[in-house]
């Protein structure tokens, strides 16, 4: 399956231990990469990659491969690299490189080679990297071809059997004028060079590690180099091949006669106090770098040195050596890393003029009063960096270094930052890097003084209350600012106000829920803002509008996004800033859980609209909650009651009546109520007891509760007192419903109609039900006459003393 060879679709395929015999028909002719190792190709014959021509790096590591006839790699005139790694020859062609007229690296590692000699490369004018290490070469000697390769950079002749190396082994060099070689002859065991083996050799780099049994050797084999002229030379051991470990007085002078740009001293173990000769012969060299060393001190440093970059890397010091160091008067740059043991700086650099570059990183310092006293008289130091180490105490004293452009504490604890403005001096101050530095930012001022910094990173720190406010309105000049990690809950909207000029900004892996348009309106030039790893649910239709036009790079990754359709504009935005947005894969849904973990970029934005048959069952059911409300409130008084009488309403012998008569009238007829009926029949004999609405219905109680518990079903009888008034009254007509209701349920006739003599009685036809009812049911009339009066009451009294009879 061709998909499964595929690494960049078209252009790279690895066919690795498919055991295969040639190339695979399926891979294209445009294929730029084939990977065929721990194949079965066993040997390649003429055009044997001819169906793909536009190869550049071809790798047939460890295929079995003892053959190579003339013309293999024919018509390949785009190879670059060609890698045959463990590949066994018993056969090569004189033209078996024929045609690889652009080969710029040959990898020859593990093939049991012999000798240079039998290689048939010498027309490979475009070679530059030569690797035949792990081979059996026994001589360094050069074949006379090597004079062609003029483009020859790199030779590695890395663990042969070379032993000896001899006066005019490399004269092809010396006539071909090949000034930038690196060769390397490390892992070789050589025993001797003799003298004016490398005279007027110009090289780019010699290394030799692990090169000679005994420092005896080493020494006498050092001497051998004279006259040689090399760029970087590179002398000792490999940590996990030491054969030799004691430095011993004297072991590098016979480098006095070698001309070096650098030395670099690699892995031994024990100095003890032979290090009086270290720099004897190395004074004049403009870099020293020493690596991996059980140093424990600088004892003598020669007078007039012109060393001007010395790195001191996995060394044993204890106590900064800065009084021995300053005896490198033209040093530039120092570097002292790496060191477990390194923990004491007491000592002060002194009169170093010309430093720029101090680097003590990643040890394990703990020290006071940092830094001015470190470095009287250096007024050049540009760059200071003290990051990864235990734990410093700033007291704000920068005099002696007032032009550092770059300061780096990240990842020491400081003691003195954020509570007063430890910085105010270092005004030409470019770079600052205090992440993770356990700072907490009190003051105000903490960066007060940094007029001109343009990066600050304060990862990983802290700030009153957990927000930002006005600490940075010094920092005009600001380009990148990092200020992740640091617990932050609130941005105040002043915080930027003052960074117009800021590119980058990352504030991610804090707690801010809000994306505030006010707070980031300022930051008109900014490039790169990275919000991930907040709380951040969605960002508002305005804080949409306020992202600043400038971004080129805009990471949201990590938040708790809210994939709901009301922030449908946000998830249309996500989709339209694609090109933006960073992580895209990460910015994923965290609620509604239906669509939990879901990427909003793939987000279906079509779940959020609805269809038809779906917005007309809603409008159905609209309407019917409309109209439903509509019939409630137009019937409510009427729905009221019947719930009460389905609610099963006791009757009256069960409840005891508290009223003789319940009375039915119009607010505009009180007052002949009062007059013509309810005082002759209250204070009559005997009495009655009227249920009247504006003296015995209950304060703070519905009326239409007062009506039915205190009106009907409280009394015996309802006198309901027809006028004009009464037919044109909506409550009237309600109560009168009701009482034939009540008449009903109750299972007597207890309603008894009084008409008084003024009621109009084309008005009265009108109301159907009322009319209708008067002439099924016996009423009384009231005329304002006296014989008519006498009759009207001696009904009335007999209807009400019935109901009384009844009830007892």
């Amino acid at each position: 399956d061709l998909s499964l060879l595929q690494v960049t679709p078209n252009i790279t395929f690895r066919c690795t231990g498919l055991n295969i015999s040639g190339v695979l028909a399926q891979v294209p002719n445009t294929t730029q990469n084939l990977d065929l190792s721990f194949s079965h190709l066993k040997s390649l014959s003429p055009n044997s990659f001819s169906s793909v021509l536009e190869l550049q790096l071809l790798d047939l590591t460890r295929c079995q491969i003892h053959t190579i006839e003339d013309n293999s790699f024919k018509d390949l005139y785009n190879l670059s690299t060609l890698i045959l790694t463990a590949n066994f020859f018993n056969y090569l062609g004189p033209l078996a490189f024929q045609g690889l007229n652009s080969l710029r690296r040959l990898v020859l590692v593990e093939n049991k080679i012999s000798s240079l000699t039998d290689l048939p490369i010498g027309h490979l004018h475009t070679l530059q990297e030569l690797n035949v290490g792990h081979n059996k070469i026994t001589s360094l000697k050069l074949p006379k071809y090597f004079a062609n390769l003029t483009s020859l950079r790199h030779l590695s002749l890395l663990s042969n059997k070379i032993t000896y190396i001899s006066k005019g082994d490399l004269d092809v060099l010396r006539e071909a004028n090949m000034f930038n070689l690196t060769l390397v002859l490390s892992l070789n065991d050589i025993k001797h060079i003799q003298p004016g083996s490398f005279a007027k050799i110009h090289l780019g780099e010699l290394a030799l590690r692990s090169s000679f049994e005994t420092v005896d050797v080493m020494r006498t084999c050092l001497q051998g180099l004279t006259g040689l002229q090399v760029n970087r030379l590179i002398v000792g051991e490999f940590s996990d091949r030491e054969r030799l470990k004691n430095f011993q007085s004297g072991l590098l002078s016979g480098l006095c006669q070698v001309q070096m740009q650098e030395f670099v001293l690699i892995c031994f173990r024990r100095f003890e106090n032979n290090t009086d000769t270290l720099f004897d012969c190395i004074g004049n060299v403009s870099s020293i770098r020493l690596v991996n060393l059980q140093l424990e001190e600088v004892s003598k440093v020669p007078s007039l040195s012109q060393v001007k970059y010395l790195e001191c890397k996995k060394c044993k010091f204890k106590e900064v050596p800065a009084v021995k160091l300053s005896l490198f008067k033209e040093l530039r740059v120092l570097r002292i890393t790496k060191s477990k043991y390194l923990n004491s700086f007491r000592e002060n650099f002194n009169d170093l003029t010309n430093l720029e570059v101090m680097d003590l990183s990643e040890n394990r310092l703990s020290f006071t009063r940092c830094c001015s006293r470190h470095f009287p008289g250096s007024p050049s130091l540009k760059y200071l960096n003290l990051s990864f180490n235990s734990d410093i105490s700033v007291t704000g004293d920068f005099t002696n270094t007032k032009n550092l452009l770059t300061l780096d504490f990240q990842r020491t604890k400081l003691i003195g930052p954020g509570t007063y403005p430890v910085f105010l001096s270092l005004q030409k101050l470019i770079y600052l890097d205090i992440s993770y530095t356990q700072t907490h930012v009190k003051s105000q001022c903490t960066f007060c003084g940094l007029h001109s910094l343009q990066v600050l990173k304060m990862a990983g720190n802290s700030f009153e209350n957990n927000k930002l406010s006005n600490n940075l309105k010094n920092l005009t000049r600001l380009h990148t600012l990092d200020i992740s990690n640091c617990k932050l809950l609130h941005v105040e909207q002043s915080t930027f106000t003052a960074l117009s000029e800021l590119k980058e900004l990352n504030i991610s892996n804090n707690k801010l829920l809000t994306f505030d348009p006010l707070v980031y309106k300022p930051l008109q030039a900014l490039r790169v803002l990275d919000f991930s790893h907040n709380q951040l649910t969605v960002l508002l239709d305005s804080a949409m509008a306020s992202v600043p036009g400038s971004l080129v790079l805009l990471d949201l990754s990590c938040n708790l996004f809210d994939c709901s359709c009301t922030h449908l504009n946000f998830l249309k935005w996500v989709k339209e800033k694609q090109e933006i947005l960073q992580n895209k894969e990460l910015m994923t849904c965290h609620m509604p859980a239906q669509v939990k973990n879901v990427s909003l970029s793939s987000f279906d934005l079509s779940s959020c609209h609805l269809k038809p048959s779906t917005v007309a069952f809603l409008v159905s059911i609209l309407l019917a909650a409309a109209v439903s409300l509509f019939l409630i409130y137009k019937y409510y008084f009427q729905l009221y009651y019947s719930l009460v009488l389905l609610s099963g309403c006791k009757h009256s012998a069960e409840r005891g009546d508290t009223y003789d008569a319940f009375v039915i009238h119009s607010s505009k007829d009180q007052e002949w109520v009062i007059k013509e009926l309810v005082e002759p029949l209250e204070g009559g004999k005997p009495p009655f007891q009227l249920c009247l609405y504006y003296r015995d219905f209950l304060p703070g109680v519905p009326i239409v509760t007062n009506i039915i518990q205190e009106g009907f079903l409280s009394s015996r009888n309802v006198i309901a007192v027809i006028s004009s008034d009464f037919l044109e009254s909506k409550w009237c007509s309600f109560e009168f419903d009701i009482a034939q209701s009540w008449q009903l349920v109750e299972g007597r006739a207890g309603i008894i109609m009084v008409v008084l003599e003024d009621v109009d009685k084309a008005l009265l036809r009108q109301r159907l039900g009322l009319s209708r009812y008067l002439r099924r049911n016996t009423y009384l009339e009231w005329k304002n006459r006296e014989i008519s009066r006498h009759i009207f009451w001696r009904q009335l009294t007999g209807a009400l003393l019935e109901g009384k009879k009844q009830n007892h």
